[in-house]
């Protein structure tokens, strides 16, 4: 077995391998920029390489600087993560010349099945259904506009050397065609150092579901079931499940059957994917071959119990599967969520910064009888950077069920605490909530579907709500018991905590009786309606975890004027306790108006300014390209929301700007 591999990688995929490296005795190397010299993946490995400045192409993509970092740490093999080099056959065949194991599949089987266009034609070949599209290279965007409308909109312009979502875009005409065009291209370059570009059909009413697969070099190939991953956002995966909830045992064999036989052809070894889009009625049609290990991985290793990144150096070391397919087993469901950092009250766009806060859930066992699993790569205090993928972290629960995963999820979402940076948890959130997710009846265009307007939070149900503000109410009169007690007497006055309570949330004010004892408190509702609460929570905790009627609630707690803010679920409220006293006095304060920002184009986001379309003085059209920034390796297009004319100019193309600097005014 090998004595020491190198990480060719960051964040929380090296910190996956590194510990499965450590369960199996083999020391670590791990490789930073200068944006990561204090990230956790250098801190866990037992030894690290310094390799370039923050930018992936000046750093973690560039193979020389990687084989240095081999030959100074004397690594016997490299394991790419997925992502930069992983899939990149010049790297292999760099590993190969300087006889240092590559822990993924041969130079052939990248180059016949990691390149998408490659992949197609030979998928053609050996008879296997793909969606139609344009397999040739595309020169320019005139010629892409053409072939679009060859193939007929709306179609899919993808990086032939991609993955994650990056260099990928949807184009429902000749001007999106044309725009897409380029921003993929120069995606692509930045992301992976390969342009190549290619169109496909895109089909609108797909689900994603993808076949893990194991191969050896002694011709034994099996797969471990399915993973769903249709609940995307820009085709890039949020929340992904194993097994699906679509697929019956006919179609998962003959998927898994084809999958293994399209890996044996191209002499596939180690673990790969192999991605369809499946229709309504369970037809299947190949999309491409990842040859790498996926994000998603961990989903099919709390089904299956079966370590992939072990088998991953162990094939690599030569050993031949000591599984068979038939003892593959499917246990219960499994769900990850993918924490980003992303603002989804700001459509999404990447939020960088400081992680003033970082608390995952307790990883193990959970009291409902299931399993939770955090994998990440960063840690309170650390920076998020904008230079690489927004990636936080990825939240895994099991459970024996589908329903038990999700409640699972639930809970452990409610339990994740991050402050400092916009993150997607209360997006999350939501979808584990959301009537058509928990029926399983979800294809790729869910969020698109469902949040057509972005999303901004979600409004509790009515017994939600009860409960929290029954949950407010007894943490209110804690609060106001613990300040009468700082506060002592005044004279011979001893201030007196009553039993009536206004709490104010979501549109609602509701008066409520509480009446507390050592053990909990008894809230009253105005119908009669009572809730037992019972916490040990005390003032400033920023984690309130109750117990309603016996079943627990966890609430994100911070103290505002008069009450709290409270986040559950996907909500974020700003809820008011009040005496009824207060109340009456506080409805007729007036209202306090945000400030008009109509007439500015704000920055969305922490960014780079690629371009501005526009001089002072332009007319401009509604959906118009005003300018474009970059950040965590995507261009987002700022368009104009209404028509107007271009006062001002804020901003150069290079320029860093921070959120809400302005880029244009209009008159």
């Amino acid at each position: 077995m090998f004595k020491k591999i190198l990480i060719a990688n960051r964040g929380e995929i090296a910190c996956r391998v590194i510990k499965t490296a450590r369960k199996m005795g083999i020391q670590t190397v791990a490789v930073y920029s200068d944006a990561d010299a204090q990230a956790l993946h250098v801190e866990m490995a037992d030894e690290k390489v310094h390799i370039g400045p923050p930018p992936a192409n000046q750093s973690y993509i560039v193979i020389d600087k990687i084989m240095q970092a081999i030959r100074s740490s004397g690594a016997q093999a490299v394991h790419p993560g997925y992502g930069f080099l992983s899939e990149n056959s010049k790297f292999a065949e760099a590993l190969a010349a300087e006889g240092v194991a590559f822990i993924g599949p041969p130079v052939g089987a990248i180059e016949a099945m990691g390149d998408k266009i490659t992949s197609k034609k030979i998928a053609q070949e050996a008879g296997v259904s793909t969606v139609p599209g344009y397999m040739g290279l595309i020169e320019d965007a005139d010629e892409a506009v053409k072939i679009s409308g060859q193939i007929g909109y709306p179609v899919m312009i993808k990086a032939s050397a991609g993955g994650g979502g990056k260099g990928m875009r949807i184009a429902w005409n000749d001007q999106e065609a044309r725009e897409g065009f380029q921003s993929s291209k120069n995606e692509a370059a930045n992301s992976f150092g390969d342009d190549r570009i290619f169109i496909e059909k895109f089909v609108t009413q797909p689900r994603h579901i993808e076949i893990q697969v194991l191969c050896d070099a002694h011709g034994n190939g099996i797969y471990l079931a399915e993973r769903e991953c249709s609940i995307q956002r820009r085709n890039q995966k949020v929340i992904e499940e194993a097994p699906s909830p679509f697929l019956d045992e006919e179609t998962r064999r003959a998927m898994g059957e084809q999958s293994v036989a399209l890996a044996k052809a191209v002499g596939y070894t180690s673990a790969g994917t192999v991605e369809f889009i499946v229709d309504g009625d369970r037809n299947f049609y190949f999309l491409e071959m990842n040859t790498r290990l996926q994000v998603e991985h961990p989903v099919t290793e709390l089904i299956t119990g079966v370590d992939l990144v072990e088998q991953m150096i162990r094939i690599a070391n030569g050993e031949a599967l000591s599984i068979t397919q038939e003892e593959v087993k499917i246990n219960g469901w499994a769900m990850e969520s993918r924490l980003y950092a992303e603002d989804p009250y700001r459509n999404f766009l990447p939020s960088i910064g400081r992680l003033t806060r970082y608390r995952p859930p307790v990883e193990g066992p959970t009291e409902g009888g299931g399993i939770v699993r955090n994998d990440t790569g960063v840690f309170e205090g650390g920076e998020i950077s904008m230079f690489y993928d927004p990636m936080i972290a990825k939240l895994c629960t099991w459970g024996p069920t589908r329903a038990d995963a999700i409640e699972e999820m639930r809970l452990a979402l409610d339990m994740f605490e991050v402050e400092g940076i916009g993150h997607n948890l209360p997006f999350c959130a939501a979808v584990m909530d959301h009537d058509r997710f928990t029926s399983g009846n979800i294809t790729t265009a869910f969020i698109e579907e469902e949040y057509p307007n972005g999303f901004d939070g979600v409004s509790l149900s009515d017994d939600a709500l009860h409960n929290v503000v029954a949950a407010v109410a007894a943490m209110e009169r804690v609060a106001e018991i613990r300040r009468t007690q700082i506060s002592g007497t005044l004279g011979n006055h001893e201030r007196q905590v009553g039993d009536d309570w206004v709490v104010t949330l979501q549109g609602q004010s509701i008066t409520v009786s509480v009446k507390a004892d050592k053990a909990g408190s008894t809230i009253t509702f105005p119908d009669g309606t009572q809730h037992r609460v019972t916490s040990d929570w005390v003032p400033g905790q920023p984690l309130a975890k109750l117990r309603i009627d016996g079943k627990p609630l966890v609430l994100k707690v911070n103290k505002v004027s008069m009450g709290f803010r409270i986040r559950l679920r996907g909500a974020d409220l700003k809820v008011l306790v009040q005496t009824p006293r207060q109340h009456e006095l506080w409805q007729l304060m007036p209202e306090k108006l945000p400030p008009d920002t109509s007439r500015l184009l704000l920055c969305p986001m922490p960014g780079l300014i690629v371009s501005i379309n526009v001089e002072v003085g332009d007319e401009v059209q509604e959906g118009q390209a005003l300018a474009t920034v970059e950040a965590m390796k995507m261009e987002n297009i700022l368009r104009a929301e209404k028509k107007g004319v271009v006062k001002s100019v804020n901003a150069t193309p290079g320029a860093s700007l921070a959120v809400d600097d302005v880029i244009l005014e209009f008159e």
